[in-house]
């Protein structure tokens, strides 16, 4: 697991030692970061399941203005921060530890509001719906803003209110990344 380019290029990242956090696969991030293209320079990043860090670390290096990343799991988040840390990214980024959907509802409370929302909890646990839910009511999600959510294809699309769309949905052997956004 590596970043794909800009200021970190190439940098291998730390990686788990057991199973229970699963790394967007790089050839996945290359193409969702294809799709989102130059629209990442300057954002503000939510990276809610961090698990390592990758995605949110992957939007630093090619120019987002800063990343927040949110797990509940202490080992998950002190890899983060070696991998903050060995992508010299700390002055630009926060780790925030909890339950992600508690945590953007007092993000949501202290008016932080996000360009891009990444989404990619363990699967099968209808979580991408259950952050939906909270990332609707919470209003963190900046007007044009977009939200990347990732689950196995073995999994239905993810429940939507009336007030997000799915944009586009690519598919990446058994993973699919939904690509939604709020309605006006």
């Amino acid at each position: 697991m590596r970043i794909i380019t800009g200021r970190a290029r190439g940098t291998n990242l730390f990686t788990p030692k057991n199973y229970d956090v699963r790394p967007t696969a790089d050839r996945v991030k290359e193409s969702v970061f294809s799709i989102i293209g130059a629209r990442i320079a300057e954002a503000r990043v939510l990276d809610a399941f961090a698990g390592t860090g990758n995605l949110g670390l992957e939007c630093w290096s090619r120019g987002a203005g800063s990343v927040v990343f949110i797990d509940k799991s202490r080992e998950s988040l002190k890899l983060v921060q070696r991998n903050i840390e060995k992508c010299h990214a700390q002055d630009d980024c926060r780790i925030l530890q909890g339950d992600a959907a508690t945590v953007v509802g007092r993000l949501a409370r202290q008016g932080e509001g996000f360009d891009f929302v990444f989404l990619d909890p363990p699967y099968g646990q209808g979580l991408v719906s259950a952050m939906l839910k909270t990332l609707g009511g919470a209003d963190v999600l900046k007007p044009g803003g977009l939200i990347v959510a990732e689950r196995s294809a073995e999994e239905e699309g993810p429940e939507l209110s009336d007030k997000f769309v799915v944009e586009r949905e690519e598919k990446y052997g058994s993973t699919i990344i939904d690509f939604i956004r709020e309605l006006c």
